[in-house]
């Protein structure tokens, strides 16, 4: 078994929490309420400005050139082209991109990012792959299920397309190769590597859920 195989076989439990998630559910039948997904849109962008970094930094670390362009290279497509997509989606429901900029993280969103850019600062390569790993998956394989569900175009049929796309898939597809790789390559890696998986794979349940409940700091 691959050991990105194994790693889903580990968090099985959450990726069905995920799916589960009313969140999830109601995006796929086109009823999720406007406050909720403007709340993803919102949080988002400010994770994926960090989700960049983390790719950047990725980057310095790889062991040989391809794996570092390409590192590098997703780094580049986050930030210009997936948060092109979240300024598209902000439009749409009255947000401007100065909105955006000034959006605070919720405490999830912190915490997720927080988790991400220390992983990336003081972790190996193998580690670091392994953290970011499951959002990648993660937004495959629910968006597939949200797909399965979707009985017609809906406002939200745009997320639906984005995260089922071939150029998706392609890049989700090589972030698997590449924990394969480092989980063979180095073999003493792989309990920090499915610590970090597991981690990441709960704070993206928990995404889900701070976006549905409009999450905000109590204080």
């Amino acid at each position: 078994m691959d050991f990105s195989d194994r790693l889903l076989d580990a968090g099985s439990a959450i990726w069905d929490a995920q799916k589960e998630h009313p969140f999830v559910v109601e995006l796929a039948e086109g009823s999720l309420d406007e406050a909720a997904f403007r709340h993803w849109v919102k949080q988002d962008y400010r994770y994926l400005l960090d989700y960049a970094r983390v790719f950047a930094l990725a980057g310095t670390k790889a062991d040989d050139e391809e794996t570092a362009r390409r590192l590098i290279g997703t780094a580049h497509a986050t930030l210009a082209d997936e948060m092109d997509l979240h300024r598209s989606f902000a439009a749409d429901y009255g947000l401007s991109p100065a909105d955006l900029e000034s959006v605070e993280k919720a405490p999830t969103c912190a915490a997720y990012t927080d988790f991400l850019v220390r992983t990336a600062h003081e972790g190996s390569i193998a580690e670091v792959v392994a953290a970011v790993y499951p959002c990648g998956q993660g937004y495959l394989d629910v968006a597939d299920h949200m797909a399965s569900l979707a009985a017609e175009e809906h406002r939200y049929t745009p997320f639906i397309e984005k995260y089922t796309s071939d150029e998706f898939r392609e890049t989700v597809g090589w972030m698997r190769e590449l924990v394969d790789r480092y989980g063979e390559t180095y073999p003493g890696e792989r309990d920090a590597m499915r610590a970090a998986f597991l981690r990441s794979a709960r704070l993206e349940h928990a995404f889900w859920e701070m976006c549905y409940t409009e999450e905000e700091w109590s204080v």
